[in-house]
């Protein structure tokens, strides 16, 4: 990390900053339905902030837009895909123990055998989420954090996730990220060589980018096979068998991420085989 970027964030810490009072207000809202853990009305969430409805409801709206929050049909609202992709893990248990734990510790070693950074990312609806992530010693300049969706088609979370799970959940995300700026003819052609990708992740089993997000930085990413999966995972998937229960059933990945020094894709297979035998020690390869 550059020494001025050290400077700047250690001058902006030692500040006593006033902060975002609508921030803290919007998050307020958050923790209310948080601490609820079931849907709300919009008075009875007015009456824990001791607001009037209609400002609440604002606030709701824009947590709504970022996908904190969502509106039921009834009218109630809940927690959105964001704040479970943070906290579905901390519930789920595999064999009685804890899998987010048991993924941070797959990461932890990762990170300590290659000192690159890695990151855990589950599915939503709206794409691969980044869940956990584990820091490297030497710090690389990475902009993906907790809670970010990773694009599909520049990503190796993204690709790797694409390529699981049914073309026609994928295409319209997919073709989200190109736009709309494209002609017919250029968006199937397009498509055409996505899906040759695909292929080629599912029979390697793992998808790798250099520097298609960050100039210099380099990314593999392996898919999360649980126990109760290893079976049907174990067929190569094809496009029309990439649901769960007939090819993978992918619902959690890592990745790892590095400069092209720490993670040079010439030593790709070599880091995969270290990468998968301390994931098969954990029992999630």
């Amino acid at each position: 990390m550059p020494a001025d970027k050290i400077l700047v964030d250690s001058s902006i810490t030692s500040k006593n900053q006033s902060g975002v009072q609508s921030l803290e207000i919007g998050l307020s809202i958050l923790d209310v339905l948080i601490d609820r853990n079931e849907p709300m009305m919009l008075k009875d969430i007015a009456e824990a902030m001791q607001m009037h409805p209609a400002k609440s409801h604002r606030y709701l709206v824009s947590l709504i837009r970022k996908n904190y929050a969502r509106k039921l049909d009834d009218g109630r609202y809940g927690l959105g895909d964001r704040v479970n992709a943070l906290a579905s893990l901390g519930h789920t248990e595999l064999n009685q123990n804890n899998l987010l734990a048991r993924l941070t510790q797959v990461a932890t070693e990762i990170k300590d055998t290659l000192n690159c950074g890695v990151q855990i990312a589950k599915w939503f609806s709206e794409g691969p989420i980044i869940i956990q992530s584990v820091e490297p010693d030497s710090p690389i300049s990475i902009i993906t954090r907790i809670g970010s969706r990773m694009p599909l088609t520049t990503s190796a979370t993204g690709q790797l996730f694409a390529s699981y799970q049914p073309d026609a959940v994928i295409q319209p995300l997919v073709t989200a990220e190109w736009h709309t700026s494209n002609t017919v003819a250029d968006m199937s052609e397009k498509w055409q060589h996505f899906t040759q990708l695909q292929a080629k992740i599912r029979t390697q089993g793992y998808a790798t980018v250099t520097g298609d997000m960050l100039m210099g930085i380099n990314a593999i990413t392996l898919p999360v096979i649980l126990p109760q999966f290893a079976s049907s995972a174990a067929k190569p998937s094809t496009s029309s068998d990439k649901t769960a229960g007939e090819g993978l059933p992918l619902e959690y990945a890592i990745t790892i991420i590095g400069t092209t020094e720490q993670l040079p894709m010439s030593e790709q297979h070599n880091v995969v085989k270290q990468i998968l035998a301390i994931a098969q020690r954990y029992q999630i390869a």
